[in-house]
Protein backbone atom coordinates (compact mmCIF):
# COMPACT_ATOMS: atom_id res chain seq x y z
CA UNK A 1 0.00 0.00 0.00
CA UNK A 2 1.17 3.14 -0.93
CA UNK A 3 0.93 5.80 1.83
CA UNK A 4 -0.35 9.27 0.33
CA UNK A 5 -1.39 12.49 1.16
CA UNK A 6 -1.82 13.75 4.61
CA UNK A 7 -5.74 14.56 6.76
CA UNK A 8 -6.47 16.37 9.22
CA UNK A 9 -6.79 13.63 12.88
CA UNK A 10 -10.01 14.95 14.87
CA UNK A 11 -9.32 12.57 17.59
CA UNK A 12 -5.61 11.47 16.56
CA UNK A 13 -3.79 9.48 19.35
CA UNK A 14 -0.78 11.62 20.11
CA UNK A 15 3.08 10.28 19.70
CA UNK A 16 4.70 10.58 22.84
CA UNK A 17 8.39 11.33 22.82
CA UNK A 18 10.72 8.83 21.32
CA UNK A 19 12.68 6.37 24.39
CA UNK A 20 16.18 5.41 23.76
CA UNK A 21 16.43 1.35 23.84
CA UNK A 22 19.67 -0.63 25.37
CA UNK A 23 20.86 -3.51 23.78
CA UNK A 24 19.48 -5.53 27.03
CA UNK A 25 15.92 -4.50 26.52
CA UNK A 26 16.05 -4.89 22.81
CA UNK A 27 16.07 -8.57 23.34
CA UNK A 28 12.39 -8.15 25.11
CA UNK A 29 11.30 -6.41 22.07
CA UNK A 30 8.75 -7.43 19.62
CA UNK A 31 9.42 -7.45 16.72
CA UNK A 32 7.33 -4.44 15.33
CA UNK A 33 9.01 -2.79 18.28
CA UNK A 34 12.66 -3.32 16.56
CA UNK A 35 11.19 -1.92 13.49
CA UNK A 36 9.86 1.18 15.16
CA UNK A 37 13.61 2.06 16.32
CA UNK A 38 14.50 1.22 12.80
CA UNK A 39 11.75 3.90 11.55
CA UNK A 40 12.72 6.41 14.20
CA UNK A 41 16.08 6.47 12.37
CA UNK A 42 14.34 7.22 9.28
CA UNK A 43 14.81 3.38 8.03
CA UNK A 44 11.63 3.79 5.51
CA UNK A 45 12.20 -0.53 4.34
CA UNK A 46 11.49 -0.89 8.14
CA UNK A 47 8.44 1.33 7.58
CA UNK A 48 7.63 -0.36 4.21
CA UNK A 49 7.70 -3.57 6.46
CA UNK A 50 5.29 -2.66 9.04
CA UNK A 51 3.00 -1.17 6.48
CA UNK A 52 2.95 -4.81 4.54
CA UNK A 53 2.67 -6.70 8.03
CA UNK A 54 -0.22 -4.56 9.31
CA UNK A 55 -2.22 -2.43 6.30
CA UNK A 56 -4.50 -5.37 5.35
CA UNK A 57 -5.46 -6.03 8.67
CA UNK A 58 -6.30 -2.27 9.33
CA UNK A 59 -8.03 -1.71 6.27
CA UNK A 60 -10.24 -4.84 7.14
CA UNK A 61 -11.24 -2.91 10.27
CA UNK A 62 -11.60 0.46 8.82
CA UNK A 63 -13.99 -1.33 6.19
CA UNK A 64 -16.32 -3.03 8.47
CA UNK A 65 -16.49 0.14 10.19
CA UNK A 66 -17.12 2.98 7.38
CA UNK A 67 -18.52 0.87 4.92
CA UNK A 68 -16.44 2.52 2.43
CA UNK A 69 -13.45 1.50 -0.16
CA UNK A 70 -12.61 5.13 -0.85
CA UNK A 71 -13.26 5.73 2.83
CA UNK A 72 -11.50 2.81 3.94
CA UNK A 73 -8.06 2.82 2.00
CA UNK A 74 -7.48 6.82 3.02
CA UNK A 75 -8.32 5.98 6.63
CA UNK A 76 -5.32 3.54 6.86
CA UNK A 77 -2.99 5.55 4.27
CA UNK A 78 -3.37 8.64 6.91
CA UNK A 79 -2.83 6.16 9.75
CA UNK A 80 0.11 5.26 8.65
CA UNK A 81 1.39 8.54 7.08
CA UNK A 82 1.03 9.57 11.02
CA UNK A 83 3.34 7.57 12.06
CA UNK A 84 6.28 8.48 9.62
CA UNK A 85 5.42 11.50 10.03
CA UNK A 86 5.73 11.64 13.93
CA UNK A 87 8.54 9.02 13.12
CA UNK A 88 10.73 10.65 15.73
CA UNK A 89 8.32 11.13 18.79
CA UNK A 90 7.52 7.49 19.23
CA UNK A 91 7.14 6.13 23.04
CA UNK A 92 8.44 2.63 21.45
CA UNK A 93 7.66 -0.15 23.90
CA UNK A 94 4.91 1.29 25.90
CA UNK A 95 2.05 -0.03 23.98
CA UNK A 96 1.91 -2.44 21.16
CA UNK A 97 1.76 -1.10 18.20
CA UNK A 98 -1.38 -2.64 16.76
CA UNK A 99 -3.20 -1.12 19.72
CA UNK A 100 -2.12 2.32 18.91
CA UNK A 101 -3.24 1.79 15.14
CA UNK A 102 -6.12 0.40 15.76
CA UNK A 103 -6.71 3.26 18.02
CA UNK A 104 -5.83 5.86 15.48
CA UNK A 105 -7.91 4.01 12.64
CA UNK A 106 -11.12 3.81 15.08
CA UNK A 107 -11.12 7.45 15.92
CA UNK A 108 -10.04 8.82 12.18
CA UNK A 109 -13.58 6.48 11.00
CA UNK A 110 -15.60 7.63 13.62
CA UNK A 111 -14.39 11.37 12.17
CA UNK A 112 -15.25 10.34 9.20
CA UNK A 113 -18.89 9.09 9.76
CA UNK A 114 -19.80 12.78 11.61
CA UNK A 115 -19.66 14.04 8.23
CA UNK A 116 -22.34 13.98 5.50
CA UNK A 117 -22.81 10.31 4.10
CA UNK A 118 -21.57 10.20 0.44
CA UNK A 119 -22.14 7.29 -1.58
CA UNK A 120 -19.24 5.33 -2.72
CA UNK A 121 -19.23 4.23 -6.08
CA UNK A 122 -16.25 1.79 -5.35
CA UNK A 123 -18.31 -0.16 -3.21
CA UNK A 124 -19.71 -3.44 -4.88
CA UNK A 125 -20.97 -6.86 -3.43
CA UNK A 126 -19.06 -9.62 -3.00
CA UNK A 127 -17.96 -12.43 -5.70
CA UNK A 128 -19.99 -15.28 -4.56
CA UNK A 129 -18.49 -18.16 -3.73
CA UNK A 130 -19.22 -20.87 -6.76
CA UNK A 131 -18.54 -23.80 -5.06
CA UNK A 132 -21.85 -23.36 -3.29
CA UNK A 133 -25.13 -23.82 -4.84
CA UNK A 134 -27.44 -21.11 -5.43
CA UNK A 135 -30.07 -21.29 -2.98
CA UNK A 136 -27.22 -21.69 -0.16
CA UNK A 137 -25.42 -18.65 -1.80
CA UNK A 138 -28.29 -16.51 -1.60
CA UNK A 139 -29.24 -17.68 2.26
CA UNK A 140 -25.75 -16.97 3.27
CA UNK A 141 -26.18 -13.22 1.16
CA UNK A 142 -29.28 -12.41 3.22
CA UNK A 143 -28.11 -13.60 6.03
CA UNK A 144 -24.91 -11.03 5.83
CA UNK A 145 -26.64 -8.47 4.59
CA UNK A 146 -29.50 -8.76 7.37
CA UNK A 147 -26.18 -9.11 9.95
CA UNK A 148 -24.36 -5.82 8.72
CA UNK A 149 -27.75 -3.97 8.51
CA UNK A 150 -28.11 -4.29 11.98
CA UNK A 151 -24.55 -3.51 12.65
CA UNK A 152 -24.58 -0.47 10.73
CA UNK A 153 -27.81 0.75 13.20
CA UNK A 154 -25.42 0.68 16.80
CA UNK A 155 -24.35 3.64 17.87
CA UNK A 156 -20.39 4.01 16.55
CA UNK A 157 -19.32 3.25 20.32
CA UNK A 158 -20.97 0.14 20.08
CA UNK A 159 -20.41 -1.19 16.40
CA UNK A 160 -16.55 -0.50 17.05
CA UNK A 161 -16.61 -2.55 20.18
CA UNK A 162 -18.20 -5.58 18.56
CA UNK A 163 -15.98 -5.47 15.53
CA UNK A 164 -13.38 -5.75 17.23
CA UNK A 165 -14.66 -8.31 19.44
CA UNK A 166 -16.43 -10.62 16.97
CA UNK A 167 -14.27 -9.84 13.84
CA UNK A 168 -11.02 -9.04 14.98
CA UNK A 169 -10.80 -11.76 18.17
CA UNK A 170 -9.76 -9.02 20.70
CA UNK A 171 -10.63 -9.74 24.14
CA UNK A 172 -11.98 -6.99 25.96
CA UNK A 173 -8.88 -5.86 27.93
CA UNK A 174 -7.34 -4.92 24.12
CA UNK A 175 -10.33 -3.48 23.08
CA UNK A 176 -10.29 -1.20 26.33
CA UNK A 177 -6.82 -0.51 25.16
CA UNK A 178 -7.67 0.56 21.86
CA UNK A 179 -10.95 2.49 22.58
CA UNK A 180 -9.04 4.12 25.27
CA UNK A 181 -11.52 2.75 27.97
CA UNK A 182 -12.18 0.73 30.91
CA UNK A 183 -13.00 -2.95 30.37
CA UNK A 184 -15.97 -2.50 32.42
CA UNK A 185 -16.81 0.21 29.59
CA UNK A 186 -16.26 -2.06 26.94
CA UNK A 187 -18.47 -5.26 29.15
CA UNK A 188 -21.10 -2.43 29.01
CA UNK A 189 -20.74 -1.55 25.44
CA UNK A 190 -21.08 -5.20 24.27
CA UNK A 191 -23.99 -5.88 26.07
CA UNK A 192 -25.98 -3.74 24.81
CA UNK A 193 -24.28 -4.07 21.51
CA UNK A 194 -25.63 -7.53 21.42
CA UNK A 195 -28.81 -6.52 22.84
CA UNK A 196 -29.71 -4.16 20.30
CA UNK A 197 -28.32 -6.75 17.17
CA UNK A 198 -30.96 -9.30 18.41
CA UNK A 199 -33.93 -6.70 18.29
CA UNK A 200 -32.95 -5.81 14.99
CA UNK A 201 -32.60 -9.05 13.73
CA UNK A 202 -35.89 -10.22 15.41
CA UNK A 203 -37.31 -6.81 13.76
CA UNK A 204 -35.71 -8.13 10.29
CA UNK A 205 -36.71 -11.72 10.05
CA UNK A 206 -40.52 -10.43 11.20
CA UNK A 207 -40.20 -7.72 8.02
CA UNK A 208 -39.24 -10.96 6.00
CA UNK A 209 -41.91 -13.25 7.04
CA UNK A 210 -44.94 -10.82 6.67
CA UNK A 211 -43.80 -10.14 2.92
CA UNK A 212 -44.73 -13.40 3.03
CA UNK A 213 -47.75 -13.40 4.31
CA UNK A 214 -49.05 -10.75 2.11
CA UNK A 215 -50.99 -10.85 -1.03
Amino acid sequence: MMVAAASSFGNAVPLPQVTSVSAGNDRAMSDDDRLLVRIAADDSDAFALLVEKHADRAYGLALRILKSTADADDVVQDSFLKLWTHRKRMDIGRAKFSTWLYRVITNRCIDLRRKPVMDDIDTAPEVADESDDAVTRMHRASMTSLLEAALAKLPDQQRIAVILSYHEAMSNAEIADVMDTSVMAVESLLKRGRQQLRRHLARAEDDIRQSFTRN
